[in-house]
């Protein structure tokens, strides 16, 4: 018996959709939430928002698949998306993108709810898909990273198939770990996700180390990428403050980050998370995630949901470095002398475990209540609670729909960018981008700030400004490169040097370039967007050679460990057996 006098349920490893009734309803509840985030969407043009950056076709540039002078954070996702667009325009993959996370991410937490009701399973559907995790990072652009958070649900269903042996269940979580690891981070959490939950299995000596592997060389595009970057390996303490996780409401950054909110740009935050009731809505989910554990403990196997509490607060301990004590000099002590260490300057990236954890918690505790209601006043009420606690996420942040509060808007890349497209491709060589920064707020993208669009615009490398300017601070940057470019203006030389063949202008993007910089240059195009300019002193210089055979291998070994797991997961076909493993009660 359980402590509140129920039959104690049966142990399950894994669920799916059991009837086709709740197949439809789930996969109605995905679409819902798909279709009220991107409605604006449905207009055509392309949605560009700080790290956010579609264009009509990315060139598949070697620069993109391992950058020579700046730190990999964008390897292999800049590849994958450049092997995309040879098959469809970027609209379209700004679309397809952004819709798999939302679906993903509903549809995962749905199927990997134990033995849940059908309304169960529509709570954790919209308490991992409406979160301010997901709504914050999409706000912030970045979609590769929301990839990870849709996929480790699927991981998690995954790693806890193999332990039970399963029908080609290595091979989805193989997959589902390809998906998270389109960014260093997500590659990350995917490996320790794969860690936590499959180590220790005395039965699998061979396969967990196996499949342990192929999930690590996963992560060997941007590893090799980083180790052959002749940018500086560590970063600037600076961003340690700059970037720590911050409070949104009365509650603290504590509280913003137990309820997965606390990102450290204000401007990505959903203007419903400085309400006052914020904190206090926190602590109920947080008592109905409690009221639930017991649940998920009791429904998977022995010590998994441990595992998975374990790694969530591993997560939450790495969001809230920046903030403890002493946790902040610790960060900055670790960014200057360890290689890579910049990773954990944004800590709060790390809260996905957490929110996937509390997600399901929080489905089982709305569960257990309804249980409780259902035997003691009716059936009715039971269903009445579920329903509350799946439609609370939308209730406490509505600003998550039509495209957050209408801040992600299609816009038309002005005419000036096809036509310095066309000139480059016509004469390739590497471009300088000025005015010297990183993020551009056009006019004609409603001032929005965005990456610059130029390094994935243009058919040639793009040379840009790597500082991030936060709030009053200004990040240093690992690009030796830029940096030679930044001397040569401030000391009143023109801005290209032999090795550069371009120098475009974005017009109006921010403080003006001094004439200084453009001395000795060719206009070859002035519009009211950009002007590019041919410098006639340029040198080519090709720096191919061995330097790109490890990055190349990297990417190699990854494509050869995805394309084995989809053979291995088409030969054996679908997982045979119910949809509901049970062990003895």
């Amino acid at each position: 018996m359980t402590p509140d006098g129920t039959a104690t349920p049966p142990v399950v490893v894994v669920t799916g959709a059991g009837s086709g009734r709740e197949r439809l309803l789930l996969y109605g509840c995905a679409a819902l939430v798909v279709a009220a985030v991107l409605a604006p969407l449905a207009r055509a043009g392309y949605v560009l928002r700080y790290d956010m950056v579609f264009v009509p076709q990315q060139p598949l540039r070697w620069d993109l698949l391992a950058p020579g002078d700046a730190p990999p954070r964008a390897v292999p996702l800049d590849a994958l998306v450049g092997l995309a667009g040879l098959a469809a325009p970027g609209w379209l993959l700004q679309r397809i993108a952004l819709a798999a996370v939302l679906a993903g991410a509903a549809l995962g937490a749905a199927r990997l709810v134990p033995a849940g009701r059908t309304g169960t399973r529509l709570v954790a559907a919209l308490a991992y898909a409406w979160t301010p995790f997901l709504a914050e990072r999409l706000l912030l652009g970045q979609w590769g990273l929301l990839l990870g958070y849709a996929a480790l649900p699927w991981l998690v269903r995954a790693a806890l198939d193999v332990r039970r042996h399963r029908p080609a269940a290595g091979a989805r979580l193989i997959l589902a770990a390809a998906c998270a690891s389109v960014t260093p981070t997500g590659g990350i959490i995917a490996l320790a996700t794969a860690v936590a939950m499959l180590a220790g299995s005395a039965r699998d000596r061979i396969r967990t180390p196996a499949l342990l592997a192929a999930v690590a060389a996963l992560n060997a595009p941007w590893l090799l990428a980083a180790a052959g970057t002749s940018a500086a390996a560590r970063s600037d303490p600076a961003g340690v403050a700059a970037f720590a996780a911050r409070s949104e409401n009365w509650g603290g950054t504590l509280a913003a980050l137990a309820g997965t909110g606390g990102i450290w740009n204000a401007q990505a935050v959903p203007a419903t998370r400085a309400a006052p009731l914020v904190p206090v809505l926190t602590l109920g989910l947080l008592a109905a995630a409690a009221f639930g554990c017991g649940r998920l403990r009791r429904r998977w196997p022995a010590g998994a949901a441990t595992r998975l509490a374990v790694l969530a607060g591993g997560g939450v301990l790495v969001a809230a470095a920046g903030t403890l004590p002493g946790g902040a000099g610790a960060l900055r002590v670790a960014v200057v002398h360890l290689p890579g260490a910049g990773l954990l300057r944004d800590g709060q990236k790390f809260l996905i475990p957490y929110a996937l954890g509390l997600a399901l918690c929080v489905a089982l505790g709305a569960e257990r209540l309804a249980d409780r209601l259902s035997a003691r006043v009716s059936a009715g009420s039971g269903r009445l609670v579920l329903l509350g606690f799946a439609l609370l996420p939308v209730a406490a942040m509505p600003d998550l729909a039509w495209g957050a509060g209408g801040r992600l808007q299609p816009v038309a890349y002005p005419a000036d960018w096809d036509a310095v497209a066309r000139a480059v491709a016509a004469a390739p060589g590497p471009v300088v981008a000025l005015p010297m920064s990183a993020y551009r707020a056009f006019a004609w993208n409603d001032r929005a700030v965005v990456l610059d669009p130029a390094p994935r615009y243009l058919a040639s490398p793009v040379l840009t400004d790597d500082r991030l300017r936060v709030g009053p601070a200004v990040i240093a940057g690992e690009s030796r490169a830029a940096a030679r470019v930044r001397a040569r203006i401030a000391a009143g030389r023109p801005a290209a040097d032999g090795r550069v063949r371009w120098v475009l202008v974005e017009r109006a993007a921010g403080p003006a370039v001094p004439p200084t910089a453009l001395a000795g240059l060719e206009e070859v195009h002035r519009g009211p967007a950009l002007a590019l300019y041919r410098n006639p002193r340029y040198r080519a210089d090709d720096p191919a050679g061995p330097a790109r055979r490890w990055p190349q291998a990297g990417h190699l070994l990854a494509a050869l460990v995805v394309a084995g797991a989809a053979g291995w997961r088409l030969r054996n076909g679908p997982a045979t057996g119910p949809s509901e493993k049970e062990d003895a009660p």
